[in-house]
């Protein structure tokens, strides 16, 4: 069997993955490329001799990466080993994406060009002449539509026959003056016993006259460099005085921009009718009526979330408990027992429960971007957003944060800029999330009026939102200092979604969560559950087991064992923790108790409920139990209960989203940051409430 390896490309939406989706017979495995978090996808295709290999590369919107996942195009395009380069452009937008074809064509490649979306021009009463095109640009030309499984198989055998001739010569010249420079510093270049290839030579020519980096370093060390250098520092003159033009790079856009628009008169043939996406965009876009549509959609998809996501949460934690229970009566008695069904199994629990949740919301998402609404409610938000630092796409993070962090974190991929992406997820805590909402329930019924209840509930809500915009623009201000990059956002045409595809990307994210997650989870559960459960006093034990043995009613014995749970919890390395930061807590008016169930909500907000309730012998308890309630007045005041608020509010969410975060997020310099900041700042903000309710004499 002969191998093939095969690099796709094209800029984003072109539906390279539909494409690869509708390949028959395509096996395909999903990954990240080594060292970075960048999704990775490969299809592999057998077809009679020859073992066929194809990744798709993140979209890229020219050899001038600037995302990391453009950078990881770029560097895969320009140093790894491959047999051939697909590219795929769309119909709708032909001029644009041939600019960057240009681009990939100075590479001298092995190129085929696959036009998608053909059925969406042809709608129109347009069409593309596939013949002409590829004698214009000296490559092979295929005309698909990976909805209506058009063309798509015809691209193996294409890559057979590419693969089998010669090499192609793409005929792709720019002016005459910069054919003249590229001539001249290519035969300096080639003097270089490094350099025995022209076409190789002239790629660099012309990535440099661009100041690509990337290959200045290569240069760089080359016997020739001082020669060069020289050279191309007189390219650079000549060629702005000649073109009158500040930068030699805008010479080349302003080329490729004239050579696409040459070709795509040459060979589109003009769409006459008003398009469906016109027609649709005068609603959806419309000045006044474009936003309250848009929070409709949003409303719609987030009840449909939360409301259909919760159903199958109550089997799956029923699932798991059962388990851990058949579980923990074959495994021998002890201390790998209890890890494994009082430590893992809930933990891991807890975050499959948010599974559902998490692929409804990824579906709507999905659908969202494939319809070609996402650019739309970007479009429509980046106004307001901006503001604070942040861009349109921001708003489907920061809303899915009310639900579940988890998601919300997963949701941030959509933003490809990555400062925009980090500052989004720097912020997304403070988005309340609904494992909270237990927590504030019961404070609120503990210290508050109950008809004062739900506007202490909307004012916590919106506080945390508002906080959290107002850090966006700190954090832009301080730590992502200068101007924000520009936001280039396209308006694709509205289609309708590909069910394959919108399944297969789902598959993919489950795959990803739940290895993403998992690890991070099984590994804090564990540590978690020991501290918590470590060491055990046995004269406490010994001591509540005799007086349990003795109790006279049911009633006492449940007192006793409450107690019991209260004082090995006070003993364990947790409480001894929550002792030693004792004073830390201390001015905002915590005890040791209070430090305690702070921290237990680490591993899951609702579980500062429970901790509570076991702190203050209570037992099982939820957050309407009016003897933990009463329990709380007794030893807290609303100074306190406030205080606790605005810790739960701000600081760090639980394991499950801080997992998510560092499987994100691979830099530990911003791990660690965001580890540390909003908790510093959640007690800086609970000291300063706490003080001032304690002035105005509450």
């Amino acid at each position: 069997m002969r191998k093939i390896k095969v690099a796709m490309v094209g800029q984003p939406n072109v539906g390279k993955s539909s494409i690869i989706n509708s390949i028959s017979g395509a096996r395909l495995h999903v990954g990240n490329f080594a060292g970075v978090t960048v999704e990775k996808k490969e299809v592999f295709i057998k077809k009679d001799q020859y073992d066929i290999d194809i990744v798709d590369l993140p979209g890229i919107y020219s050899l001038n990466a600037y995302t990391p996942e453009e950078h990881v195009t770029k560097n895969y395009l320009m140093n790894e080993e491959y047999d051939l380069l697909i590219n795929v452009v769309d119909a709708n937008t032909l001029q644009r994406n041939l600019i960057f074809t240009l681009q990939l064509l100075d590479m001298r490649k092995k190129t085929i060009l696959v036009v998608n979306m053909i059925d969406e021009i042809e709608s129109r009463g347009g069409s593309v002449d596939a013949e002409k095109l590829s004698k214009l640009l000296g490559i092979p030309v295929i005309l698909t539509s990976a909805k209506e499984q058009r063309g798509v198989d015809e691209i193996v055998d294409k890559i057979i026959e590419v693969y089998n001739t010669s090499r192609f010569k793409p005929k792709v010249y720019y002016d005459e003056k910069i054919e003249e420079e590229i001539e001249k510093l290519s035969h300096i270049l080639l003097k270089s016993p490094h350099f025995n290839d022209k076409d190789l030579a002239r790629f660099y020519i012309i990535r440099l006259l661009e100041k690509d980096e990337d290959v200045y370093k290569i240069i760089h060390d080359l016997p020739i460099f001082i020669e060069f250098h020289e050279a191309l520092g007189e390219s650079y003159k000549k060629l702005k005085i000649e073109f009158d033009e500040e930068s030699v790079a805008d010479v080349l856009a302003y080329e490729r921009n004239a050579l696409a628009k040459s070709i795509v008169m040459q060979v589109l043939k003009s769409v006459s009718k008003e398009s469906i996406t016109d027609k649709i965009d005068k609603f959806l876009i419309h000045p006044v009526l474009g936003l309250p549509i848009f929070l409709f959609f949003m409303w719609g998809l987030f009840q449909v979330t939360f409301e259909v996501g919760s159903i199958p949460m109550e089997y799956i934690d029923e699932a798991f408990t059962n388990f851990a229970f058949w579980l923990k009566g074959i495994l021998p008695q002890g201390a790998l027992n209890s890890v494994i069904t009082d430590g893992i199994i809930p933990a891991v629990s807890a975050v499959i429960m948010f599974l559902p949740n998490i692929l409804i919301l990824f579906l709507g998402i999905n659908l969202l971007e494939q319809t070609g609404y996402m650019a739309r409610a970007a479009f429509l938000l980046d106004g307001f957003l901006k503001k604070f630092g942040l861009q349109g796409k921001a708003f489907i993070p920061l809303v899915s944060g009310f639900g579940c962090t988890v998601p919300a974190y997963m949701a941030a991929r959509t933003l490809k800029n990555p400062k925009d992406r980090l500052i989004t997820m720097l912020v997304l805590g403070f988005m309340n999330c609904n494992a909270r909402l237990p927590v504030y329930v019961l404070l609120i019924a503990a210290f508050f009026p109950t008809q004062n209840a739900g506007n202490v509930l909307f004012a916590i809500y919106i506080g945390g939102a508002i906080l959290g915009l107002i850090v966006a623009k700190i954090l832009r201000m301080v730590l992502f200092k200068g101007e924000p990059e520009p936001f280039v956002m396209e308006m694709p045409p509205y289609r309708f979604p590909s069910v394959k595809s919108l399944a297969m990307e789902l598959w993919i994210k489950t795959k990803l969560f739940l290895k993403k997650a998992g690890t991070f989870i099984a590994g804090a559960a564990m540590i978690i559950w020991f501290l918590s459960s470590y060491p055990v006093n046995e004269t406490i034990v010994n001591q509540y087991e005799e007086k349990i043995e003795h109790a006279g009613t049911e009633e006492q014995k449940v007192q006793l064992q409450n107690e019991l749970a209260a004082k090995l919890l006070e003993n364990s390395y947790l409480g001894q923790i929550g002792k030693a930061i004792e004073p830390v807590f201390e001015p905002i008016g915590f005890d040791w108790r209070m430090s305690v169930a702070t921290i237990s909500g680490l591993a899951a907000k609702e579980v500062v409920v429970s901790t509570l309730a076991t702190l203050y012998a209570v037992g099982e308890a939820d957050e309407t139990s009016s003897t933990l309630i009463s329990k709380l007045r007794e030893n807290i005041d609303i100074k306190t209960a406030v205080a606790l608020i605005v810790i739960i509010m701000i600081y760090s969410p639980c394991v499950a989203a801080m997992s998510t975060f560092y499987a994100e997020v691979p830099q530990w310099a911003w791990r660690s940051f965001y580890t540390i900041y909003p908790n510093v700042l959640a007690w800086l903000m609970a000291f300063a409430v706490y003080n001032i309710l304690k002035a105005a004499g509450l």
